[in-house]
């Protein structure tokens, strides 16, 4: 008898939340922390702690720091230590080279204002400009340069990021698929957001390559997150399969929303765990108050 294609992976599970230290913890990012921290705990696995702070820019220790407090606050525990993705910009750095050997990626010489004026001037075209989950895909500018024009930029020391070539990186991973928990098992779509950035002028990874590469390192088993992340899963799992990993279950769950149906964000300061604390909230009132705001979505965790 065949397994069921929702049946849990065989490995321990092992699950992870991943903030980004850009602003403090708000009941979103709380809730999400919450459903992998459930599901490792109910498996007896392990669940682990990562800093995504490759936006050297707008990331600061002081938020890192302020989400630990909360964490550990609302009674999250971790298993080992805190991988920070800035201390490891050299794992991104050698897989970075690895698809470049392959010759899948190119340099992107495009300003912002450059790719929107060609989006502009493709909008007249009979099909338009391709489309992604989050508007127009980049148009493949500088994947049509010669090899001497690149090294010609290249040498003049003109800005760039690094974009993967996504229809020759289609080719080389052939067709696959991946497990969600709620959605079942979904066809891989490697062109959906086009020709991605993978690396950036002053970092040499970008989230989509860091989150694979880490996921990949960490022995991560069950991915849990926001389904806002899901069109990203189509090009995680493209990228593992291009790096030789292994892919993992996943289950993306609903988000949490403020009273006028928007999902939270960091800007919503009065929902932070910092802001309901200084208000003299304790932990069980606000993973209450999350298990309320949270009931009927699906992956819900309920308040431990």
């Amino acid at each position: 008898m065949m397994p069921s294609v929702l049946q849990p992976p065989a490995a321990p599970v092992v699950t992870r939340f991943a903030p980004s230290p850009t602003g403090e913890l708000h009941l979103g990012s709380a809730y999400s922390a919450l459903v992998a921290w459930r599901r490792a705990r109910q498996a007896g696995g392990r669940f682990l702690l990562r800093i995504e702070d490759t936006d050297i820019r707008r990331c600061r220790r002081e938020y890192e720091t302020a989400i630990l407090r909360d964490l550990a606050w609302l009674g999250l525990d971790w298993d080992g230590e805190v991988r920070r993705q800035s201390d490891h910009f050299a794992d991104y750095g050698r897989e970075l080279d690895r698809l470049d050997a392959r010759g899948l990626l190119y340099p992107c010489f495009c300003s912002r204002a450059e790719i929107e004026r060609e989006i502009a001037a493709s909008a007249s075209a009979p099909h338009g400009p391709a489309q992604g989950p989050d508007g127009p895909l980049y148009p493949g500018t500088c994947r049509h340069l010669t090899p001497a024009e690149r090294k010609q930029r290249l040498a003049a020391g003109r800005e760039h990021c690094v974009r993967l070539d996504s229809a020759r990186a289609a080719a080389a991973a052939g067709a696959f698929d991946f497990v969600d928990e709620g959605r079942g098992r979904l066809a891989g779509q490697p062109l959906l957001m086009g020709d991605f950035v993978i690396a950036r002028k002053d970092t040499p990874t970008s989230y989509h390559l860091a989150v694979t590469v880490d996921d990949h390192l960490q022995g991560v088993t069950l991915v849990t997150r926001g389904e806002d992340i899901l069109s990203s899963t189509h090009i995680h799992v493209l990228l593992q399969r291009l790096l030789g990993y292994r892919t993992p279950l996943y289950a993306h769950h609903g988000l949490l929303t403020d009273a006028a149906g928007r999902r939270l964000a960091k800007r919503d300061r009065d929902l932070t765990i910092h802001a309901l604390r200084e208000r003299g909230a304790t932990p069980e009132e606000v993973l209450r108050l999350i298990a309320e705001r949270t009931a009927g979505l699906a992956g819900a965790a309920a308040a431990p």
